[in-house]
C-alpha cells in the first residue's frame, strides 16, 4: 500500500517493512554484542513501542528480559505537552542494565519524564533504544543510544504508532501527506 486513509487524514508510506526488518536486525546485533553476558531489561514504552520492542528483541540473541511502563502524551496528530503514567514499572529494575524501548522520540519530553523515575530504582545502567528520532522537533535534550531512523519532522503512523488508536497494525510507517508539524 503506498498510502492509507485513517478518518479524513491521508497517510503516504514512508518506510516499507523490509527497510524496518532491516535496521532492526542490526540494532539488535549491536546490542547483543555489546550487552554480551549482563542479561539486560528492555522497558518497553507501551502502546507504541510494542511492535518495535517484538522485532528488536527476536534480533538479541542473548538472555533478556522485558517489562512494561504505559505512558502517554498525544491526542490526535498532536503533543499534548503532558506525560501521564497508566501503567507503572513493575519489575525490579535494581542494579539492572535497562534498555528503555521507544517507538518515536520526537520533543524527548516523555523519556525525559520517564528517565527520573527509571534512575529511581537505580539501575546498574540506562541506555536507549528507539525505532524514529525527529531532531527538528526536540525540545528536551535527550541522549538515544540507538536509532534505527532519524525523520524529518512529520507525523507518523504504522509499525505501532498510531493515530487515536488508529493504524498501529500498518507493516510499515506512513507519513501524514503533505503536513509538517
Amino acid at each position: 500500500m503506498q498510502s492509507v486513509y485513517i478518518d479524513d487524514k491521508k497517510f503516504e508510506l514512508f518506510l516499507d517493512s523490509a527497510a524496518i526488518a532491516q535496521q532492526i536486525s542490526e540494532t539488535g546485533k549491536q546490542i547483543a554484542k555489546e550487552y554480551g553476558d549482563k542479561k539486560p531489561v528492555f522497558l518497553c514504552v507501551l502502546n507504541g513501542a510494542y511492535v518495535f520492542a517484538a522485532d528488536l528483541l527476536r534480533q538479541v540473541d542473548i538472555p533478556a528480559e522485558v517489562s512494561f511502563i504505559k505512558l502517554s502524551s498525544y491526542a490526535g496528530t498532536r503533543s499534548t505537552g503532558s506525560v501521564k503514567t497508566m501503567l507503572g514499572i513493575n519489575g525490579d529494575l535494581y542494579g539492572r542494565h535497562v534498555i528503555l524501548v521507544e517507538d518515536i522520540i520526537d520533543t524527548g519530553k516523555t523519556i525525559h519524564d520517564l528517565l527520573p523515575r527509571v534512575m529511581e530504582h537505580r539501575p546498574a545502567s540506562v541506555k536507549i533504544a528507539c525505532l524514529l528520532s525527529k531532531p527538528a522537533a526536540r525540545t528536551h535534550a535527550v541522549d538515544i543510544d540507538y536509532t534505527c531512523f532519524e525523520i524529518p519532522d512529520k507525523f507518523v503512523i504504522g509499525f505501532g504508532l498510531d493515530c487515536d488508536g488508529l493504524g498501529r497494525n500498518l507493516p510499515g510507517i506512513y507519513a501524514l501527506a503533505d503536513a509538517v508539524i
